[in-house]
């Protein structure tokens, strides 16, 4: 029987190492980028990504709505619902959630119960309701993370080992399926709303925190074990 955990504060230093962790095994499934292991900037977007996870944020205004940022199982506990008992206590709380997710991920969303609103880039746009909430989200700017010293320090090792053509076709490769997660994206929600819900797309969450005020809140962090 899994028993959920709300964190208030930063985790323990061994549940994090445990999160870390998880970012960089799935980090193909949890990154809007959905980065291939193949390409050569795949651990520079695991530190990234790992750098950027707080796994959701309440909604400023609207106490009822929080946004779903990063959700993972581990895969030897997967199919047991331990990703409903998560959302389902999210719930309990904050009853209007919104994500967005790859499309692969649309129909499990939506047997947890959330339905399309939109699309967002390369992703789908997901909510409890049929409306995204007028309260403000507060959105991590991660220029700043891939602009750091680590990140470039990471890029320039990655340079040497697989010389410059190489990393320019990794960025090219990215950036042609960004696209084409885009296209499908529009497409799945095209068929299912309509061209209009592509023309009235739900508002885009404004950047309301630096980088660096955003480190220094203490999202809330769930965790089942």
């Amino acid at each position: 029987m899994s028993s959920i955990t709300l964190f208030q504060a930063p985790p323990p230093e061994t549940i994090q190492s445990q999160i870390q962790q998880m970012v960089v095994d799935y980090i193909t499934d949890i990154s809007a980028v959905a980065i291939a292991p193949s390409n050569p900037l795949y651990n520079l977007y695991q530190y990234g990504v790992g750098y950027e996870v707080h796994l959701y944020q309440p909604v400023k205004d609207d106490p009822q709505a929080c946004a779903v940022a990063y959700m993972a199982v581990l895969q030897s506990h997967r199919r047991q619902g331990i990703a409903r008992q998560m959302l389902e206590a999210l719930r309990a709380c904050y009853p209007h959630a919104e994500l967005a997710c790859h499309l692969a991920e649309v129909e499990c969303f939506e047997a947890l119960g959330f339905q399309v609103l939109g699309a967002r880039g390369p992703q789908v746009l997901m909510n409890t309701r049929d409306h995204g909430s007028d309260g403000l989200l507060a959105v991590l700017d991660v220029a700043p993370i891939y602009q750091s010293v680590e990140v470039r320090q990471i890029y320039t090792y990655l340079l040497v080992q697989n010389g410059r053509k190489a990393m320019l076709e990794a960025e090219k490769t990215r950036d042609g399926h960004l696209d084409q997660m885009t296209r499908q994206a529009q497409a799945l929600v095209s068929e299912r709303l309509g061209e209009a819900a592509l023309v009235n797309a739900p508002r885009a969450p404004r950047l309301i925190w630096s980088e660096i005020t955003f480190k220094e809140r203490s999202a809330p962090h769930w965790r089942c074990r």
